[in-house]
């Protein structure tokens, strides 16, 4: 059983249950979560404004909302667009929040990457690197602290007391930011654009890798499109795109078997409790556990 399942069945383990309808948001638009009992399900699909939200409904079935278990349960799915870093819904309107592998990416670049002389401070980079100075790593920690503050302090007054959020996010092992674990995909990617640029955007497509191993490396490269494109596009533009992962997967799949690292994550399940709060105005605060 899944840790979102589990979830799942610990919210009706708080008379949840006795609801005509549950909500749950999922941030980020990835798969949505199960519950067998005979309720009517509402599930909010969010993203930022430029998703592709008429290929996601076109490809989306109830089943995909329910499973096979809980064919019987009504569902019904809308689309939320804007950013989760702030409020997207109404004050405790949501039993539950998932979001799996979005969390992580900041609002916006970090503020300090530039000197005072209007220098870039990580140069040539597009990520945290081995060459990258240490003021840049400490712009991106801060940036994702307060960003994550954001969040759970937007979603601490959307949820429901007790109500629960699921949240996976990209981990590593090492405290280094710059090893390969944290940086494979971005150091292929800054190849790709190193190359295109040298190469005047010409794409040489002549070599073919075999064909196993040019399947595996398609599929990863198109997982890493679907979340960086809408930042690449906005420092390179749109038209170039499709040469730059075509250059991408070829690299990728040449690097596959050499560099590829195992991968880490991070799962957080959280409960949202109310704690009194015997000041003057004897208001409650939302806090996450």
């Amino acid at each position: 059983m899944s840790v979102l399942e589990i979830a799942v069945e610990t919210l009706f383990s708080k008379d949840f249950h006795l609801l005509q309808a549950l909500n749950a948001a999922d941030l980020g638009c990835v798969a949505s979560p199960n519950t067998c009992e005979t309720l009517e399900l509402q599930v909010y699909l969010n993203d930022l404004p430029g998703n592709d939200f008429n290929t996601l409904f076109k490809g989306l079935s109830s089943k995909d909302v329910v499973g096979n278990k809980c064919e019987e349960v009504s569902s019904y799915v809308m689309g939320v667009p804007g950013s989760f870093h702030g409020r997207l819904f109404p004050g405790n309107s949501l039993h539950l929040v998932h979001s799996s592998y979005s969390v992580h990416w900041l609002s916006q670049a970090p503020k300090g990457l530039g000197s005072r002389e209007g220098l870039a401070l990580n140069k040539g980079k597009i990520y945290i690197s081995m060459t990258s100075p240490h003021v840049v790593r400490e712009a991106y920690l801060s940036q994702f602290h307060e960003d994550f503050t954001m969040f759970l302090n937007a979603r601490s007054q959307e949820a429901v007391p007790n109500g629960c959020m699921v949240l996976i996010l990209h981990g590593r092992k090492s405290s280094d930011p710059s090893k390969i674990e944290s940086c494979f995909t971005w150091e292929l990617l800054a190849i790709a654009i190193a190359e295109l640029a040298s190469q005047g955007l010409e794409l040489d497509s002549s070599h073919m890798q075999e064909k196993d191993k040019w399947v595996r490396g398609e599929k990863l490269a198109k997982a890493v499109r679907a979340f960086t494109e809408p930042i690449i596009s906005k420092q390179f533009g749109y038209e170039i795109m499709n040469k730059l992962y075509d250059k991408f997967t070829h690299i990728v799949v040449s690097d596959l078997e050499a560099k590829k690292p195992k991968t880490t994550s991070i799962i957080l399940v959280l409960s949202k409790i109310c704690l009194l709060c015997f000041a003057a105005n004897f208001g409650t605060s939302p806090m996450w556990m």
